[in-house]
Parts: C-alpha cells; structure tokens; sequence
C-alpha cells in the first residue's frame, strides 16, 4: 500500500470514521473518572488520561495487527467485529467505572477502564490498517484531538442524528467482511470470483445493519407504554 495512494486514504478515512463512531466511550470513562476532582484539575485529568490510553491503544492495535497475520486469525477477527458492528447499534454498553479523588487515580482509572474497553477499537483500526503500521499510528494520532474535544459532540451528535451510528455500523461490517475476504485461505475464492466479493460486502453490511435495527424495533415495542 502506497503512502498517499487512493487504497491508503480511503483506509485512514475508514479509521478516523471508526474512531468517531467508538470515541463516545471514551468520554464517558474520562467523565466518569474525572467528576469528583475540581474543575481546575479535570483538564490535566483530560489530557494525560487520554495520551496514556492513546499510548495504551496503539501499542495494543499494533500486537493485533502482528497477531491477524496468523492463519485463521483475520477470519476470527473479522467474525468478532461483526459482532461488535451489530452490537453498536443493538445495544447500550455499559460503564462501571467509578469517580476517582485524586489526580493520579483518575488518570490510572481512565487508562485501564480504556485498555480493557478498547477491543472494538483496537480490532477495527487494526483490521482497517490491512497490516499496515503506518496507518495505525496516524489514525490514532488522529483521534487524539477527536478524543480530548470531539467525543462529547459526537455523543451529542448521534443521540440527535442516529443515521450516524448506522453509519459508523456500516463501516464496521465492511471492515469485518475485508478482513473475512483477506484471509489467506479464504481469499483465492475470491479472487477467482470478484464478483461475488463485491456481493459480500453489500449482503454483510446490509445483513449487519437490518438485525440492529430489527433488534431496536423489537426492544422499542417491548418497552411498557407509559401511562398518564
């Protein structure tokens, strides 16, 4: 892959989308982490919170970036993020992270909660990098900033405009169906028939996408009608 090439930017494009879509966790755990310490030390809370579970992360996504090489690996990872793409729009994850007193918990809390909730996003940025090293380090680069002063927006943003996290899903899924087609004892079938790889994307993503809104519509219905 070509540094600047069509193949490169549309990848980096991919994991600055990815990481929108999964930063909300991220500032819900710094949040969490930071609310009981005082507004002058929340800041400082912010930043080396987040630089440390940045470092965290991209150390993390380049182990699985080595590790897909292994046979059968890209295809489990694949099947796994297709689980997480569904769960994005199915579900409301859960964060049991609690406020911390002191500036140096809060900043270890905000980096381990983040290590251990970061797989989504380790999987999918290192299935999106399609081995590439570079790719990881700018693209979490990238979401530095997304992270420290976009993620609150974003959070805003998709409970006002949910097309988005269906978008979002939808990059998810066409990353997973990539890393299934990649794998190397899948993808000489499809290369001998690249016709029906273009048919996996669209029946993957569009597969992906009707469950979670099945699952919403059957959760919405299930809901008890509030009474005046």
């Amino acid at each position: 892959m070509e540094l600047l090439s069509t193949e490169f930017l549309t990848a980096l494009l991919t994991i600055i989308v990815i990481d929108l879509v999964l930063a909300g966790d991220n500032a819900i755990v710094i949040g969490m982490a930071a609310k009981n310490l005082p507004k002058t030390k929340q800041k400082t809370v912010i930043i080396w919170g987040t630089v440390g579970a940045v470092v965290m992360r991209t150390i993390l996504t380049l182990v699985v970036v080595w590790l897909l090489k292994i046979p059968y690996l890209l295809l489990i990872g694949g099947v796994l993020l297709l689980w997480i793409a569904y769960k994005l729009l199915a579900d409301e994850k859960e964060h049991d992270v609690k406020a911390a007193t002191s500036l140096r918990a809060a900043i270890q809390t905000i980096i381990v909660a983040d290590t251990i909730m970061s797989l989504d996003n380790v999987l999918a940025v290192a299935g999106a990098a399609h081995n590439n090293y570079l790719l990881v380090i700018l693209g979490l680069l990238i979401s530095i900033p997304i992270i420290v002063w976009g993620s609150r927006l974003f959070l805003k943003l998709m409970d006002r405009f949910p097309v988005i996290i269906y978008i979002g899903s939808g990059v998810l899924a066409y990353t997973a169906a990539k890393m299934i087609v990649d794998e190397k004892l899948i993808h000489p079938f499809f290369n001998q028939n690249p016709w029906l790889e273009y048919a996996f994307y669209i029946i993957v993503v569009v597969a992906v996408l009707l469950a979670g809104k099945w699952s919403n519509m059957k959760k919405n219905n299930q809901q008890p009608a509030h009474t005046n």
